[in-house]
Formats: C-alpha cells, structure tokens, sequence
C-alpha cells in the first residue's frame, strides 16, 4: 500500500516541544484542516490526549502513532514530527524515547481505517529504513526519507545480481512448465533489498512473498504480493503460511501446483526449487472443506491472527514460552460452547478500539495470552472475549497423541461451529483447527519443514 500520496513536505516537521502535548499542538497546527472540521485546534489536541490515556499511541522503536477520525474530504490525512531531543513526558512506564511522531487522521467514512492503520505499523518493523530516518540530519533530508519510507522504497542496499540467480528463475520456469504449475512463488526476502532480477515468467503466474510491504512490483512482473512474516532463517521458512494465506485469498486454487523458489534470507542468492501440490500439502483439511474459510471470516483478520500467534511462538512472554488458543469467526455461537474464566477486559469498548487489525491491540492481546482460556474473535477481526473456557461437545477426532486440553478443544469447537482455531502450543508450534482437522502452520526451530 503506497501511504506517501497521504503527505506533503509541509506537514513533516523538526517539533520543538518537549512534551507529548506541545508535539501533538504543533503537528495539528500544520495539517491546515479544512472548514468542514467542526473541531477546534484545541478539541482535536483533547480528543488525541484522551485517547492516550485509555491505550498509548507509543508502538515501540521510537514511534508513537496518534490517531482519530474527523470530518475530511480524502480518507487520510498524515503530520510526521521528528523529536531530536525526544520527548520527556509519556504516560508509560518504562518506555524509551520517543524520536518520531505519525499523526494520523482519517476521514469518519473510510471503511478499511484499520488495515491502514495495520499496514503504516507494518512499515516500523523495517530496521534499515528506520536507520535512515534516525540518520537523517537536515530537515531536507528527513522529509526525502520519510517520502521514501512511506512510499516502500528499499533502503537496504541491494545485492549483485549474479548469472547463477538468473540461472535458477529460467530452471525453476521450465520446472514449472513441466510438473504443470500454475504459479512460480518467489521468496523475495532471500536479496536484502529486495529481489533484483526481474520476474517475468510468460503463460504463469508471479507470486512474490516478503516479511515487509514491497513496492514497484507490478513493473517486476509480480502477478500477486503476500506479507507473511517469519522467524527462522531457515530456506522457504513463509513457505506453509504463505500457501494457506493464498488459498484464503484465491490466489491459489486448492488443485494448484506450486513452483518455489529461495534461498537464505538476505544471502542474495537464490538456491532452492520446490514443487508444491497444494492438495496433497493440505489434504486433511480440503478433504473435509472446500471452503476452508468460514463465510463470516475476512481473510485480513486470519493473517493478523496468525502473525500474532507466530510472534507468540516466538516470543513468548518475558522470555518465557506461553500457549494460547484463538477461535475465529461465528462468534455468537461459539459464544454458546464457552464460558468466562475472568471479567471480560474488552467489554465496554468500541469495535473499532479492540479490532485485532488495530496494532495497538498487539501488546494487550500477548499481555492476555499467559491466561487460561481462549480469544473469541469475530470473523471481522473484533476481539469478544478473552480468558474463555471452550467447552464444546465430545467427538471422535484425529488429533494425535502428546496433544494436550488446548488442542482438543480447539479440536472440537471447529467442528461444532463454522470457525477456525489457531493453537500456540508452549513448544512453539502454532497449529490451525478447521472442521476438526488440524494443520501445523510451523514448528519453532524447523528447517525444511513444510
């Protein structure tokens, strides 16, 4: 999603306060808003203010991202601040400095503010661009980074491109052609600034797969572009996610064959080929669903459940290794199988505020996690409960043996309601329940394992 068409040079700005108020008073005063915002300077700077008392914009890194709608003409509306001596008063214990301020104001009838909001979050996570905001020491400097930044130019530098990668997309094409592939999946983030040969496979599809957004992909020839995040440096390691994320979002079709080609992360060398028979790879859940996605789930809030539970598998929580359980979609009547094990701590707040595309979710969710009981998420993303009791009835299932309560009721409430369950078990593996089947969608610590 390119984000710069949202900013002009004039509302990216070097803030003199030292303070979270004062910082927020001067990016407002340069977003020159139109007459139609009833709000005054000072209403808007209160409105900002009070919603960082019930849940801080700081989202690490240095980064805080103050948001709210209000009554503008485009969707979006951005005020970038760089803070050089970093503000000194931030209402969260323990929180670093913060070095840059995103203001963001979105129009009050966007109706996809929130994957906006999850996708301008998603552009932090990219170290070496952050590097270069941080570097920047004029002003003029900055605004042409940010600008870069926001429009998902690579700033890592980019590899040399060799004959030998050349070599592996012309073999991986004729693969493709022989085992009748219908797409070739690149593995974008084996080149650290992105993938530097062009792919251009005539009569197939180009699927190209990164941790982070990519940008200038349609003159690369890229057909279809999947953000699916990993831990492992191992070859291919997005490879099971990024399959099932395409799947959900018809990209692949279930009889699809896949040619896959990778290599290390940021090695700049490709070096792996793989075929892939979608049908045999996800056979027992095909098997038993055509639709392997409920009907009330949107595929944006399944990847955001994913990549939550992979940094949990990961992660854990204060270095320790935590399980979890997430139940996704026809909520209402999973609602009827559970029961609360602890006062609900969303209740009360708006759909909008516990929405798990909103990334200030990310923290509170993890934070929840290391208590008994299950997320029940709505198929639009809407956290319901959390610390739920999943009491479905008994079946004959298939989970196999060293599976323990979690799994099965993961297990069972898939195959009693029209929902998906995502397990993060305290080994690591994050495994997905649909119609009482299961599909481990990655094992901490794997190498080739698809």
């Amino acid at each position: 999603m390119r984000l710069d068409k949202y900013i002009v040079n004039s509302r990216i700005i070097d803030i003199q306060s030292s303070t979270l108020p004062g910082a927020f008073k001067e990016l407002i005063a340069v977003c020159d808003l139109p007459k139609s915002v009833t709000s005054s300077d000072e209403e808007l700077l209160q409105i900002l203010l009070e919603r960082e008392k019930t849940i801080t914009s700081y989202l690490g890194e240095g980064v805080a991202l103050p948001h709210t709608r209000i009554p503008i003409k485009n969707p979006y509306m951005l005020a970038i601040g760089r803070c050089p001596r970093g503000l000194k008063q931030l209402d969260v214990n323990g929180v670093e400095s913060v070095n840059f301020i995103f203001l963001l104001f979105a129009s009050e009838n966007t109706k996809n503010y929130l994957n906006f909001l999850a996708s301008l979050a998603r552009y932090f996570q990219d170290q070496a661009a952050m590097a270069k905001l941080r570097e920047s020491l004029a002003l003029k400097d900055f605004q042409l980074e940010v600008r870069r930044f926001l429009a998902g130019e690579s700033t890592k530098p980019l590899g040399k491109s060799t004959k030998f990668n050349k070599q592996i997309l012309k073999e991986a094409a004729k693969i493709a052609k022989v085992a009748n592939c219908s797409s070739i999946v690149v593995f974008g983030d084996t080149f650290a600034g992105g993938v530097e040969p062009e792919l251009e496979f005539k009569g197939l599809n180009t699927v190209l797969v990164t941790q982070a957004n990519a940008s200038k992909t349609e003159s690369q020839g890229v057909d279809a572009h999947l953000t699916v995040r990993s831990y492992s440096n191992s070859r291919l390691s997005q490879l099971k996610n990024a399959i099932f994320i395409g799947l959900t979002r018809n990209i692949f079709k279930y009889n699809d064959r896949l040619c896959c080609v990778g290599g290390i992360p940021s090695s700049n060398q490709f070096d792996s080929i793989v075929v892939i028979d979608i049908e045999k790879e996800f056979k027992s859940i095909i098997n038993e669903n055509k639709g392997i996605l409920p009907a009330s789930v949107r595929p944006e809030a399944l990847e955001r459940v994913i990549a939550i539970a992979t940094e949990i598998s990961f992660e854990g929580r204060e270095g320790k290794p935590i399980g979890c359980l997430f139940v996704l979609g026809d909520s209402e009547n999973v609602k009827t199988y559970s029961k609360p094990l602890i006062l609900n701590p969303f209740h009360g707040y708006k759909e909008e505020d516990r929405n798990i595309l909103n990334p200030f979710m990310d923290e509170t969710i993890k934070e929840l996690a290391s208590i008994d009981g299950a997320f029940i998420i709505s198929g639009k993303g809407v956290l319901e409960s959390a610390g739920s009791l999943i009491h479905a009835p008994d079946y004959i299932h298939s989970v196999p043996g060293g599976y323990g309560s979690r799994h099965a009721a993961a297990a069972a409430i898939s195959n009693a309601t029209d929902c998906i369950a995502i397990v993060v078990s305290s080994s690591g593996q994050v495994t997905l329940f649909r119609k009482g089947e299961m599909l481990p969608l990655n094992e901490k610590g794997s190498q080739l394992n698809f």
